[in-house]
């Protein structure tokens, strides 16, 4: 076993990873997340501005291709935008990933805060 020490946004995390079986790194990183969505209070702002632009929902949804943190807001409800076009900036270790819409249309809302923490597969904005 090696054990190694590592910081994450300030924190350090002790962890202790078995030579040779690959899955016992996984489960430690897991336990070094949860402080890590802490910050989740913070993203209680998002969800109040889902239920008004929640009536304004479209039927393309777009979603989060990695686990993260809302860096930035590219697109607005409302505005047009064309397949290709970035709508949401994530960030995830330490990198800035653009998500970017999946088709032509128009924005129908934005179900998502800066700052606000996202998963795998979670719904970010939607077009009609």
């Amino acid at each position: 076993m090696k054990s190694y020490t590592i910081t994450v946004n300030g924190v350090a995390y002790d962890v202790t990873v078995e030579e040779g079986a690959g899955g016992a790194a996984a489960p430690a990183a897991r336990p070094a997340a949860a402080p890590k969505a802490a910050p989740a209070p913070k993203a209680a702002p998002a969800p109040a501005a889902a239920p008004a632009a929640g009536g304004a929902a479209g039927a393309v949804k777009v979603t989060a291709s990695v686990p993260g943190k809302v860096f930035k807001v590219e697109a607005s409800v409302g505005q047009a935008v064309k397949a290709g076009d970035a709508i949401v900036i994530l960030e995830a270790m330490k990198m800035e990933i653009p998500v970017v819409a999946p088709q032509d249309g128009t924005v129908a809302s934005i179900d998502v805060a800066v700052g606000a923490a996202v998963e795998n597969g979670d719904v970010l904005a939607s077009l009609n």
